[in-house]
């Protein structure tokens, strides 16, 4: 993955989004929380669309919140396939804000997921070889 700060080659973007006032924690920043809930939705949806398949989260692990954000400011999550098991799939994520009025991001969330993939009797089911990534 790219250099903090540095979103090229942070994996595919999966998720673009406003904070907004009722994500802050009591301080006034933007809850951790929220961060790490947008982290999973982002794996999640990387994880389906390359298995066309359910995907639920069973461990969460290594998650680092190195910036802050504001209300106001854009996240943009990215996602990486780290690991491919046999019902299993590992994703790391990582969040960047960026100032409404600005170009310039900075990493603000980063953790690692990991998902067992469920059939049509949301049983677990061999993941196979995944889908290649989006061209």
């Amino acid at each position: 993955m790219a250099a903090p700060g540095d979103a090229t080659g942070a994996g595919d973007l999966v998720i673009r989004v406003t904070a907004m006032p009722t994500d802050l924690n009591p301080y006034g920043g933007v809850f951790g929380g929220w961060l790490m809930c947008q982290l999973a939705l982002g794996a999640s949806s990387l994880v389906t669309r390359r298995t066309g398949l359910k995907a639920v989260v069973v461990g969460a692990t290594d998650f680092g919140f190195p910036g802050v954000m504001q209300v106001g400011d854009e996240l943009n999550v990215y996602a990486e396939i780290r690991r491919v098991g046999r019902t299993s799939i590992t994703v790391a994520t990582r969040g960047f804000g960026r100032a409404r009025a600005s170009e310039a991001c900075v990493e603000v969330a980063n953790g690692s997921f990991t998902f067992v993939v469920l059939g049509a009797n949301d049983r677990p089911v061999e993941v196979g070889t995944l889908a290649p990534a989006p061209g």
